[in-house]
């Protein structure tokens, strides 16, 4: 009963063990058909990022995380002033930009808004005669104040002349264009961009300070000459007519008078533009006004 008993008991161990045997065989077909086609090793190496230098350097010791508190400074960077240009002619947008270190510091300084107008006295005598390039000098007469400064009376202003011409042909007359173009407060001087509006009491248009125009003036002297000639072949006609023989031949003075007057108001238009306007001449001490045109920045 025993033996049998151990048998019993001996032929369940070999049925376990021999099940648990078989389970442990797996089936490795599919792992021989990916090693055909592909590098295990490969793929790790390229799909698996390197190590960091902290853990290569490593001797198998993990390090531990430093949690003391770092303060982390960054130096402030300064805005550039970037200009960028465009361009829509290809299929794709190619932006240039072009970045100056040249950083504007006008709001460092005290701004004169353009349109402000100052009354001065000039100091030079000019005239159309002067050429391109001549200097001018103007003291302010009566004081102007802005925000955070004020111009006294004697400030001083230097101008240039920009262009200029003595008259010509079609009645113009001498034309002078000048520009105020310093301001000088002090021992320092500002650059500025100001305009002359009234010169010797006179209002001036687009900068330009013209002379009297002499194209009207030429037509009513070639009209006047015609006028004389007519007049005086009338008072030949009366001195005809104060005695016989000539009362016959006294209408052909007035005759030719009418003609030549008639004539004379026909070609007037086109020989008046043989006349010249008249010269400029300013002479020291005048009145101007200059306007800025635009905006002018003072340093504090």
């Amino acid at each position: 009963m025993k033996l049998n008993k151990r048998i019993f008991i001996f032929t369940i161990l070999l049925l376990i063990f021999g099940a648990s045997s078989n389970a442990f065989e797996l089936d490795t077909s599919i792992d021989d058909e990916i090693r055909k086609n592909y590098n295990p090793s490969k793929l790790e190496n390229d799909t698996l990022p390197d190590l960091p230098n902290t853990l290569k350097n490593a001797t198998g010791v993990k390090a531990k995380p430093d949690y003391t508190q770092k303060t982390i400074t960054t130096a402030p960077t300064a805005v550039p002033n970037t200009n960028i240009d465009t361009d829509f002619s290809g299929s794709n947008k190619v932006i240039k930009s072009n970045i100056t270190s040249n950083i504007s510091s006008n709001f460092e300084a005290i701004k004169i808004k353009k349109g402000t107008k100052f009354k001065v006295k000039s100091q030079t005598k000019v005239s159309d005669w002067n050429t391109a390039g001549a200097r001018m000098t103007f003291v302010s007469v009566e004081p102007v104040t802005a925000r955070y400064v004020s111009f006294p009376i004697g400030t001083t202003f230097k101008a240039v002349v920009e262009d200029s011409h003595q008259p010509n042909f079609g009645g113009n007359g001498g034309l002078l264009k000048i520009k105020a173009d310093t301001l000088i407060q002090g021992n320092t001087s500002q650059n500025m961009d100001a305009k002359i509006i009234r010169a010797d009491g006179k209002k001036i248009f687009f900068n330009n300070i013209k002379g009297k125009r002499g194209y009207i003036s030429g037509l009513c002297k070639n009209v006047g000459k015609g006028e004389r000639f007519y007049k005086k072949s009338r008072q030949m006609s009366n001195r005809w007519s104060s005695n016989p023989v000539g009362t016959i031949l006294s209408p052909l003075p007035t005759i030719v008078g009418v003609v030549g007057y008639t004539g004379n108001l026909l070609v007037s238009p086109v020989t008046s533009l043989w006349s010249k306007g008249s010269h400029i001449t300013i002479p020291s001490g005048a009145n101007y006004t200059i306007k800025l045109r635009q905006d002018l920045y003072l340093s504090k």
